[in-house]
């Protein structure tokens, strides 16, 4: 009598932090593959306040770790500009992420934007739209459940960067590029 397979799950919740718009997207892993379970917005800029966006931040955080119940946060780092009000306003909204996180004991694990495009694309400079596809593709979006705003997607590729930075045992080399993926997880693309 043969046992049954080990199943193993867990949900990855990718957040691209901002304060005019914050960026969301759920993955789930199920033995090691992943598949997409939701993304969207949450739109600030009709709040003048920036610590009531920083409320609504935490708040919807709050709703989406209720909701989903993840078991990690995958977060884009803030990357370095010349801006220092912006650096500082975007610092905050990252931290807000994080501290909902924190609040609920999920782990967190942090992607720059260079790595978090490295990681799905194979190319560190990659456009949005770029990105945007090749999710599409690896996670069998359809056209329908995209959202135009671009930092949906943003959130999802930090989910699934973690879920490709997590997912190899040890000894194992990351992927270099999508094509590796590709090739060493066939059937994965849609």
């Amino acid at each position: 009598m043969s046992t049954p397979p080990i199943i193993k799950e867990r949900i990855i919740l990718g957040i691209d932090p901002g304060t005019t718009v914050m960026g969301y997207g759920i993955i789930r892993v199920l033995n090691n593959k992943p598949e997409f379970v939701s993304m969207g917005i949450l739109q600030l800029n009709k709040y003048e306040d920036h610590y009531l966006r920083l409320q609504k931040i935490f708040e919807r955080c709050i709703g989406l770790i209720d909701e989903y119940l993840p078991d990690e946060l995958a977060i884009e780092a803030p990357f370095f500009g010349k801006n220092v009000q912006s650096m500082l306003k975007l610092g905050r909204a990252q931290g807000t992420a994080i501290a909902a996180a924190l609040s609920r004991d999920i782990p967190i694990f942090e992607y720059a934007p260079l790595k978090i495009k490295m990681a799905i694309t194979g190319n560190g400079r990659a456009s949005k739209e770029q990105v945007a596809d090749l999710l599409k593709r690896f996670l069998g979006i359809s056209p329908d459940q995209l959202l135009p705003q671009l930092d949906a997607t943003d959130g999802l590729a930090a989910a699934f960067c973690h879920y490709l930075q997590s997912s190899r045992p040890l000894s194992e080399k990351p992927y270099k590029s999508w094509k590796d993926y590709i090739r060493k997880n066939p059937g994965s693309c849609h």
